[in-house]
């Protein structure tokens, strides 16, 4: 149940990326890296509807968070780039050849060979509230810091690190969305209330879909697409690992594995997400936006 829930989370959440970025390479720039932003863009039945598919595919990955590790649920979620490549294919026409089925199987393999070589399972969460702090100051503090440097570089690598700083945001949320969830188990609705976590999952989700959406809209999905799927799994095992007790094989045949199957993964969605026919947007479309530093 776990992986039927997760892949179907895989599914809706790369049909609903395709769809925001094709809106939302039409909104203004003035609306960049604000909220007005998706006031603008909820205006677009094109966007509504990729925001249903990403709901929906984060109801279904909480599910599985709340099922699976977060170690094992994040690198199958890492596959919504497979959907979202299928979807664009349908668009565009492009034949996979040998880049595609490359970075197909590659992806795939690299779930696979992780999975299979770590076995991912649940440990003691770690309790220490310092250790909390730490991974997940980490990991916003990385966010916070691309996002910054972004502004001062050029556009098609602007997308690229406000897609990655969005990926962590989003990794770090999905391991909080299981905490929250340990906690509406064990406490009920009013434990939950009075815990951070709830509110830190919200706080990140929306911070987050704004950085996404200004990567969208400044640059092609195949510059911002990738660095979103590669950071969001890297991201939520290091929480998983780091603060949820999640636990992985540690022989050196299974780290060598372990970490041959992240790089696979990471070189399967690069290979994937530049792919031609991934949607190119405006920017390669004739309407050429500002690519100057700004």
């Amino acid at each position: 149940m776990v992986f039927a829930f997760a892949m179907s989370a895989a599914c809706c959440l790369g049909v609903g990326f395709v769809l925001q970025q094709n809106a939302a390479q039409r909104a203004p720039m003035s609306d960049f890296l604000s909220l007005r932003l998706l006031l603008d863009l909820v205006r677009m039945p094109r966007w509504l509807a990729g925001i249903a598919f990403m709901v929906c595919g984060m109801v279904l990955g909480a599910i599985a968070l709340n099922w699976g590790e977060v170690s094992l649920v994040e690198p199958l979620l890492a596959t919504n780039l497979l959907f979202a490549m299928a979807l664009s294919r349908r668009q565009t026409g492009q034949p996979l050849g040998p880049s595609g089925w490359g970075g197909l199987w590659l992806l795939a393999g690299g779930v696979a060979a992780f999975i299979v070589a770590g076995r991912p399972h649940g440990g003691h969460t770690v309790t220490d509230p310092l250790r909390h702090w730490l991974v997940v100051g980490v990991m916003v503090g990385a966010a916070l810091l691309l996002t910054a440097v972004s502004k001062r570089v050029r556009m098609s690598t602007e997308a690229a690190l406000l897609a990655v700083a969005a990926g962590l945001l989003y990794g770090v949320q999905d391991a909080l969305t299981r905490v929250s969830g340990s906690r509406l188990a064990q406490g009920g609705w009013a434990t939950l209330g009075t815990s951070w976590q709830p509110y830190a999952v919200v706080v990140l989700g929306v911070t987050a879909l704004v950085l996404v959406q200004s990567a969208f809209e400044t640059a092609p999905l195949r510059m911002s697409l990738p660095a979103l799927t590669a950071a969001q799994p890297l991201a939520g095992i290091a929480c998983g690992v780091g603060f949820m007790g999640d636990q992985l094989r540690t022989t050196p045949g299974a780290l060598a594995a372990e970490t041959a199957g992240v790089l696979a993964i990471v070189l399967g969605i690069v290979l994937i997400g530049r792919h031609p026919a991934m949607p190119s947007g405006m920017a390669e479309s004739g309407q050429v936006r500002d690519l100057q530093p700004h």
